[in-house]
Parts: C-alpha cells; structure tokens; sequence
C-alpha cells in the first residue's frame, strides 16, 4: 500500500523505496515512498516522512553538481502532468520529474573511509573490491585516497556484486567507464568537503548514471543521501569502532540483535527505532541543508 495517492499513471516499477510510473516517452515520475529496505528485504513498517527527506537531499545535491554534470531533473507542472492538482499537491513533496533515460547497469560506488563491506574485505584480503589498500588499517580509517568500486546492480530481490573496473569496461565501454569513475570521484571528494564542513563525514556512497539516445551521460536516481550513503558525525567518530551513522544502519544494527534469517518478509520495528530513525534522517537534512 503506497503512502501517498495514486498518479494515476502506468507503473512501471516498484523498488524498494522508489516507484517509477510512466508519463510519456521521454518522461518519468519517480516517486520515493516512506519504506525502508535492510539487507534487501522491505521492512513492514514506514520511516514517517522519509521520502520527503529523500527527495529534498537529492533535490539539493543535484542542483550543486549541475554544472559538474548534467543530471535528470525536468521542471515541467506537475499538475499539468498529471491533471490533477490535489494528486500533485500530495506527492510534489516526495517526487521527481526525470528524462526518460537508459541506467548503466552498474552502481559508481565511492568509498573514502574503512567501512561495512569493505572494512570486512580488507580484513580478508587486505584489498577493497580488488583495490590493494596500506596494511594495518583500522575499521573506520580514511583512506589515503578515495577509491571507486563499482558493482553490479540486481534485479528485485537480489544482491548487487562487487566487480573490477576490467569487468565495469565490458559492461559499459571504456569512454564510459572512464567517464563515471572520474565524476564519481570529483563529486564525492567536493560533497565530502561540504559535508564535513556541516558536521557529517561521507564515509562512503553510490551514484546512478543513465544515458540518452545519443549517448549523453546523466546523473539520475538519488544523490547522497542517507539511504545511498554511510553518513558519520564527525564529532562521534573514533578510529577502530563503527560509529554511529545518521543513516539506516541503525536500523540494520537493531536488526542484527534479532533472531531473523535475513530473508522476507521482515520484522516489524518497535516504535522507538521508529522514532530514532525519522529523527536520524532529519539531522543528516538539519545539517546539509
């Protein structure tokens, strides 16, 4: 059941927290809903007014690297779209008018600090994803340079996998590859820069690009935020501990206290991470914009 009204419009596709419903041919209408997702399953109960929050990050961050690259944001009325103002009331908080592009079949992620899944990989292998790190790295260490390590993305239900800039080549072409990698970089280093000066440390995030007909390379989906995001309070963080995040690991974290395999459909959540969520998710807004 959505949390907001119907567009009335073809959907297209239901991800785990965005819907994507069809306008035209050359237009979409992505729409964040208040779900969350951990370790790949949909939890039962909403994060009240998370895809508001969502979309105002995304909003923000595409506007401060539109000169860096183009992005997929059109600025047509919305209630013209949709004939309906009530219907365009209700959802313009939580939605984006985009191109009607083509998604690289590849996550940009950038990762600037040990953390999560690379902090475990390092640990094993002494290497992130395939690139060979300093020995003798703590978890939550910075790294000397940020690094790009892509993966695949999965169809619903599945789990992205981590693979080499070698195999990101033969899925999208080198010009392409090189081009992504290196605007992943130059917009991670300048939001990390922001951010830290706003009391969040980027420890590590992804970005989505998709192509037009002739090639053209966009920006699209979110852009740095707590969902796509480790975000860290520069004030809580320590070497050698996971800190606190102002993301959705807090979630994960309650949930790895529970007896529960992982698999859908997931545990309801007592109200007070409820709470400490939503509260989570307005502080990473309270401070970036």
């Amino acid at each position: 059941m959505n949390d907001y009204k119907d567009p009335g419009l073809r959907r297209l596709r239901q991800g785990k927290v965005r819907d994507i419903y069809e306008v035209d041919d050359q237009r979409l209408l992505i729409v964040a809903s208040d779900r969350l997702s951990a370790f790949d399953v949909i939890l039962p109960d909403p994060i009240p007014g998370k895809g508001e929050i969502l979309t105002r990050i995304s909003m923000f961050w595409f506007a401060r690297f539109r000169e860096l690259v183009p992005n997929h944001l059109l600025h047509d009325d919305l209630a013209e779209v949709l004939g309906d103002d009530s219907v365009a009331i209700d959802i313009a908080p939580r939605c984006m008018l985009v191109r009607r592009l083509e998604p690289l079949p590849v996550e940009a992620i950038v990762r600037g600090y040990l953390a999560g899944s690379g902090w475990k990989d390092y640990q094993a292998t002494g290497a992130v994803s395939g690139v060979p790190l300093p020995p003798g790295l703590d978890q939550a260490a910075p790294l000397p340079d940020a690094i790009f390590t892509p993966s695949t993305k999965a169809e619903d239900g599945g789990h992205d996998e981590n693979i080499g800039f070698d195999r990101m080549r033969e899925l999208v072409g080198d010009d392409v590859a090189v081009q992504v990698r290196d605007l992943s970089l130059a917009i991670y280093q300048r939001a990390a820069a922001y951010a830290r000066s706003r009391g969040i440390i980027i420890a590590d995030t992804k970005f989505e690009f998709g192509q037009d007909s002739e090639g053209k390379l966009y920006l699209i989906d979110e852009v740095l935020t707590p969902d796509s995001s480790r975000f860290w309070p520069v004030d809580q963080w320590r070497l050698g501990i996971s800190p606190p995040s102002f993301d959705k690991q807090f979630v994960r974290d309650y949930l790895e206290t529970l007896d529960w395999d992982k698999k859908s459909p997931g545990p309801s959540l007592p109200a007070t991470i409820i709470e400490q969520t939503v509260e989570r998710y307005r502080e990473a807004e309270r401070r970036l914009l």
